[in-house]
């Protein structure tokens, strides 16, 4: 089984739950490569002590640069605040390795644009971080949505709620300001979880009406002035029909949520819906004559590149995590077999930025806007 030498950048929690997967990766029943991380880089040297756990760790630096001169690194991943991903991303790319990105792509449009640029002109695989549709029913779910036996889509909902910002008294930290989150603020932190399967399906939205919600001003006496609620009404063209309605949710302050992942398709003859919050079901909705049915169905634990768990247990996020990575590195060898085995791309990361750009104005309009190509 072939090696692939991966490197991180920026070592806090994202960074600890790749090194995690990394080291059960013999969980994976096929896979077509085995990781190995060889070298962190974060400028907080007790941050990189963890890392000294791993025996493969050789390089452990507060200079990025020196890892991206490593010949044994193949891959890097980075998770680094959103105001420092276009530098880091083009230095990744232009140093000749390939990347897993984390979201949103940038700071803003004309960073994840200038991003995406260089990633074309390049030979680099790069694609941008989304563990949502690994979960098994919401793989379930994007698959029966792509087999287009709905009828005429009607509405289309998706969402990612979590409840980490109600409470006042938590310390501020980069995620809530504009300066290192960006003008987007929780749409850059959850955005792509949420349009990732819509855009996947095609389903492209030509027009925003954006409701946008702040939380608390300060924290600790620190400002904070990021978005941390974020509704959008879309509209998306459809073949032969008229247009759909489709709804991304992303909040920081959803009461009664902890972190919760959603997407739902209705349609006039059928429809299917997937939450983290029943994290083994799946529902299919179907109209039969004068009947309309909702059917359940307990997936369990088949998970889209298969495991040595038990089909009887749940998925949970380090679970997805890994898939996440597997089918990385299965379509960076090429071999991809099955659509709905994907990471986000750098077009559809770019496309993420142009709603969200859109947004922004709508909401100081108070109007629905065209979206940009």
């Amino acid at each position: 089984m072939k090696t692939v030498n991966v490197g991180i950048i920026g070592g806090g929690l994202m960074g600890r739950e790749v090194a995690s997967a990394f080291a059960r990766w013999r969980a994976l029943v096929e896979t077509p490569v085995t990781p190995q991380l060889t070298a962190v880089a974060d400028l907080n040297s007790d941050t990189l002590s963890w890392f000294e756990r791993i025996p493969s760790a050789k390089l452990l630096t507060t200079d990025y640069q020196e890892l991206l001169s490593s010949e044994n690194v193949d891959v890097v991943y980075v998770a680094v605040p959103h105001h420092l991903h276009e530098q880091l991303y083009i230095d990744v790319i232009e140093a000749g390795k390939d990347l897993l990105a984390e979201k949103p792509f940038g700071i803003d449009l004309d960073a994840a644009k200038s991003i995406g640029e260089a990633a074309k002109r390049s030979s680099r695989f790069v694609r941008c971080s989304s563990e949502f549709p690994f979960f098994p029913g919401a793989f379930a779910a994007y698959k029966a949505a792509k087999s287009a036996d709905f009828g005429r889509i009607l509405e289309v909902r998706a969402g990612f709620l979590h409840s980490s910002d109600l409470d006042p008294d938590k310390a501020s930290n980069w995620k809530r300001n504009n300066s290192t989150c960006g003008k987007i603020g929780v749409m850059g932190d959850l955005g792509m979880h949420v349009a990732h399967v819509p855009l996947r399906l095609g389903w492209v939205p030509f027009s925003v009406y954006a409701q946008l919600q702040k939380g608390y001003a300060e924290r600790r006496g620190e400002p904070c002035d990021t978005w941390d609620n974020a509704t959008l009404q879309l509209w998306v063209e459809q073949e032969d029909a008229e247009p759909f309605r489709m709804q991304w949710e992303m909040k920081r302050l959803a009461p009664g949520e902890t972190d919760t992942w959603y997407f739902e398709v209705l349609g006039t003859d059928g429809g299917v819906r997937y939450s983290t919050k029943e994290p083994k079901t799946l529902w299919r909705f179907r109209r039969d004559q004068s009947m309309q049915l909702w059917e359940r169905t307990d997936l369990g634990f088949q998970t889209p590149f298969p495991a040595v768990t038990g089909g009887i247990f749940e998925p949970g996020f380090p679970d997805v995590i890994q898939q996440m990575w597997c089918a990385y590195f299965t379509e960076r060898e090429g071999l991809k077999e099955d659509e709905g085995l994907f990471s986000a791309t750098p077009d559809e990361a770019v496309m993420t930025h142009r709603v969200f750009d859109a947004e922004l104005g709508s909401h100081a309009s108070q109007s629905a806007i065209s979206i940009g190509r």
